[in-house]
């Protein structure tokens, strides 16, 4: 330790110095891959053909040379990086076309069950799976359950929306469309290769005879932890810095234990237990829906879309409560409702994420519970150290809030309790957001529907999901956005590298450094080069949602 810029702290923790900081390497590494993926893209059809052949082995589908028109003409960037849905669309190639077609009326009703034992109209009875027709070009949406949604087809009318325009050149066919935000297939490892579909059940929700964990879990192979009986909640530990979201990394079938933090696993709504082809904005890992862009990338509205103007209904490229970077504010901000959510089975309400239960908890501690912090001193040449520093004082860089309970009667002790561990405030518009650099993104009932949001903004979106979306192969964490774990431990020293450790934590550890009559004694601990690179990447973001996130690339 470099005496005369930390002075001892009550912690009683030896501290640590390092030299190099890893979140350095990882956005160097980040916009390396990207620049090396951006460069290598086919430049003409002949080798767009050829790049298609050699990643899937077989020829380009009916239409490619319409398509590559089309993506040259409107200048997409990734015109070769399609392996997300070649990869959803894969375990249907291992079925007869007859029997795909046959999945599509069972789920979409109206058809004849593969047993032939009987007719069954399906009409009313699968909750919250809309259909979107293609009929002679034009294509149209129909609402085939009487289960009462909030947003009854909003999904399905904003996929109508996507295909419209190419309609015309598309032959008669059917697309489900999950009107849920949680996916939907989840299909037993035995079964992946079943010639035939098992047919859903017409229940809505599970009631008392099964969960989403317990119909996850029989996706796993055979063997593994979480085919076992048992499983245990355990206490999180540190993640360190992650390459990339947890949608990616985070395994439930070799750690059971882990799925009680995530509010999927928890979901009240019923699962389909076979390959049926479901169309759904995002997918956790072991779903086996097809993902399709979310309706609230491609529209625009005053909650979710940058730049609205809800009173002339326009986009501006620049919202006008954004504000110059020098005047954002240096915290961590978050705004939203509790979400309610499933609850099934009950109790466990407290531990899982569900619109940042988890998150929010952490953010409201006041207690003196000690958390590492690295940090660099102000050196001439970069070097860090890391002392414990209690949660009270780390949190005051966070400004994470929940405006409104919903179903609180799903939280251990109901509202009272739910208000004593968590903090709440008022509702803002989605612009108040601009006024910091730092945007928490975290999974609610499912995927974060304002993450492109975010990244149009001239702040940094740091973004905890395990969600998987359409555009996962076209973006670089670390260089578009900051990646979180989903234990959110590392926040803290993300933001410390940042801009510096909070005022708080440097009272506390008596950190000075003597400036002169007048002038600001910690006002050295902020980084050199910290606020240079994190706005790095909200530039970096800005230009990825205007050229790669646009509507006509998810068209």
């Amino acid at each position: 330790m470099r005496a005369g810029y930390v002075g001892s702290s009550s912690s009683g923790v030896k501290e640590t110095v390092d030299d190099e900081h890893p979140i350095a390497r990882l956005m160097d590494e980040a916009e390396e891959r990207y620049r090396g993926k951006l460069g290598g893209q086919s430049q003409t059809l002949e080798e767009a053909v050829e790049e298609y052949q050699r990643r899937y082995g077989r020829v380009p589908p009916r239409g490619f040379d319409g398509w590559w028109a089309f993506a040259r003409g409107n200048g997409v960037k990734f015109v070769d990086e399609y392996d997300g849905l070649v990869g959803d669309l894969a375990p249907f190639w291992e079925l007869e076309g007859r029997e795909v077609r046959r999945r599509v009326e069972q789920v979409r009703g109206g058809a004849i069950w593969w047993l032939n034992k009987y007719l069954l109209s399906q009409v009313s009875k699968m909750a919250s799976i809309d259909v979107v027709r293609i009929r002679n070009g034009n294509a149209s949406t129909a609402r085939l359950s009487a289960f009462e949604d909030e947003e009854v087809s909003a999904r399905a009318n904003g996929f109508r929306d996507m295909i419209s325009r190419f309609a015309g050149a598309l032959p008669d066919m059917d697309f489900s469309i999950n009107a849920k935000a949680e996916g939907r297939v989840l299909v037993p490892w035995e079964q992946r290769r079943a010639a035939h579909a098992e047919a859903p059940s017409e229940r809505p929700d599970w009631g008392t005879d099964g969960n989403v964990w317990e119909a996850w879990r029989r996706t796993c192979a055979p063997g593994s932890a979480a085919r076992g009986l048992f499983a245990s909640v355990r206490a999180g530990g540190s993640a360190g810095f992650v390459r990339g979201p947890a949608a990616q990394t985070l395994d439930f079938c070799a750690s059971p234990h882990a799925h009680y933090t995530q509010g999927h696993f928890f979901s009240d709504w019923r699962t389909l237990p076979a390959l049926f082809p479901v169309f759904s904005p995002a997918r956790a890992r072991g779903f086996m829906d097809i993902r399709i862009p979310s309706h609230y990338y491609y529209g625009s509205t005053d909650r979710y879309t940058y730049g609205w103007d809800p009173v002339n209904l326009e986009l501006h490229d620049h919202d006008p409560m954004d504000v110059p970077w020098e005047s954002k504010k240096d915290t961590v901000f978050w705004r939203g409702a509790t979400t309610g959510g499933g609850s099934h089975p009950p109790g466990f309400a407290m531990h899982y994420q569900r619109h940042s239960r988890r998150f929010l908890r952490m953010a409201s501690d006041n207690s003196s519970t000690p958390r590492p912090l690295t940090f660099a001193l102000p050196t001439p040449t970069p070097t860090y150290t890391t002392h414990a520093v209690p949660l009270s004082l780390l949190n005051t860089v966070l400004d994470a809030a929940f405006t409104k309970a919903l179903s609180p009667e799903s939280y251990p002790g109901g509202l009272p309790a739910l208000l004593a561990a968590h903090r709440f405030a008022d509702a803002v518009p989605l612009g108040a957001h601009w006024s910091h650099k730092y945007l928490l993104d975290i999974d609610g009932m499912a995927y974060s529907a304002r993450f492109m949001a975010f990244l149009a903004s001239d702040s940094v979106p740091i973004k905890a999901t395990v969600y998987d979306e359409f555009w996962e192969s076209w973006i670089e964490p670390w260089l578009h956005y900051i990646p979180l774990s989903s234990t959110y431990d590392e926040i803290y020293n993300i933001y410390a590298y940042f801009s510096g450790p909070p005022r708080a934590a440097l009272e506390y550890l008596n950190a000075s450094v003597p400036q002169g009559e007048g002038k600001d004694k910690y006002a050295a601990w902020r980084p050199r080069d910290g606020d240079r690179r994190l706005r790095r990447i909200a530039r970096a973001g800005k230009q990825w949602k205007r050229s790669v996130g646009r509507p006509v690339d998810m068209e």
